[in-house]
């Protein structure tokens, strides 16, 4: 214990050095740090220095976001609240298309398990591979959306579709409508319908800022899955999903949360480098962002998912891509370019490295997923 104590004294004292240099010597800490990820880049740096530079930079967001005690942070809450309500639905939209829905479907087929699901699995068993967590998260949403045949579901930010053609599957009676913003997530799922003789299920490409679903007031259920963190104003957007409900209907989202704090992914300085290469125009919601936005839709039901389980996703997506390694330069070079391709070797090596560090943080109960369950009251 005692040396437990002081390896814990040290990092803390590693990590207030690190503050303390960023907010004192912010240029020439800038151009360390681009000096580093110049070597990052080239693919010389080991995984456990990688993992150790995350660890840093996480301890530093927790450092910031206490705002200096409960008063002043919960105001800065607060702001940030009222904030969300002058902004538009999304923002930066074409972006996030870039970053990661117009990559090549061939890529997440060497990372992703067999249902394409990209987002937090659940892992019932250390033994259980990826897949099976993947099958296990997509029950699991049926059971607290309380799904059932006969009914009209929407669903927001389908991704590459393992829900919407989970639920298409599971109840064929169903009308099942889905939305993305990416083409090539689209015909991925249209091609995977087709296969398996699937045809209640409709897919639309549109911006959630301009979307109207075809027929609103309809819909028996709305789920949405890892889309609310590329969201702004939920007040809006929980308004209009309150008009595309029948009365009575009901709303299951999926988010990754922090357990208190609600930050936006900023590019500030050289080290925000998740909100400049895969996470730009994002939002952290906190564990209770989404209670602030009842105006019309209720709380029904609200569920906490250990982060633990999101980062062993990201570790399988990370050992998939390294098992693929020979498959994946490619498709990374037509991408890319082919002088590219190294450098987003290691980049994407590094986005699922830092998922599996942030949701690990503190046994998996500083930053986890939250479900969500709203209905539409009854008129």
């Amino acid at each position: 214990r005692v040396c437990s104590r002081s390896a814990r004294r040290g990092s803390i004292c590693i990590e207030m050095a690190l503050t303390a240099v960023k907010s004192l010597f912010g240029p020439v800490y800038d151009l360390a740090f681009r000096s580093f990820m110049r070597i990052v880049e080239a693919n010389l740096v080991p995984d456990f220095i990688i993992r150790r530079g995350v660890r840093l930079l996480l301890q530093t967001r927790i450092d910031m976001e206490h705002k200096g005690g409960v008063e002043p942070r919960q105001r800065w809450f607060m702001s940030l609240v009222e904030g969300l309500k002058k902004r538009n639905i999304a923002e930066q939209t074409m972006a996030a298309n870039e970053q990661h829905y117009e990559v090549p479907t061939e890529f997440y087929r060497y990372c992703l398990g067999n249902n394409f699901k990209y987002s937090c699995c659940l892992y019932n068993s250390k033994l259980d591979g990826l897949t099976k967590a993947e099958e296990a998260m997509l029950d699991l949403y049926c059971e607290r959306a309380q799904l059932q045949n006969g009914q009209n579901i929407l669903e927001l930010g389908c991704g590459w579709g393992s829900l919407c053609l989970w639920i298409a599957t599971k109840y064929p009676k169903s009308k099942v409508t889905a939305v993305s913003n990416s083409k090539t997530q689209k015909d991925h799922i249209l091609a995977e319908a087709a296969k398996r003789n699937i045809k209640n299920l409709e897919i639309i490409t549109a911006d959630i800022n301009e979307f109207s679903p075809p027929k609103p007031g309809s819909y028996d259920r709305i789920v949405s899955i890892e889309m609310f963190e590329h969201m702004k104003n939920y007040k809006e957007l929980m308004y209009r999903i309150s008009m595309w409900l029948k009365a009575g209907g009901m709303t299951f989202i999926h988010i990754f949360v922090h357990k208190e704090f609600l930050y936006h992914f900023e590019v500030q300085t050289e080290d925000d480098w998740m909100a400049k290469y895969f996470f730009t125009g994002g939002t952290m919601p906190s564990a209770h962002t989404l209670l602030y936005f009842q105006e019309h839709l209720k709380i029904v039901d609200h569920w906490n998912v250990n982060g633990r389980h999101y980062a062993q996703t990201s570790e399988d997506w990370l050992a998939n891509m390294d098992k693929h390694k020979k498959e994946i330069m490619p498709i990374l070079a037509s991408t890319y370019g082919a002088h590219q391709q190294t450098k987003w070797f290691v980049y994407w090596r590094l986005f699922y490295i830092s998922v599996a560090e942030l949701f690990a943080w503190d046994n998996g109960n500083e930053w986890f997923v939250c479900h969500y369950l709203f209905e539409k009251p009854q008129q």
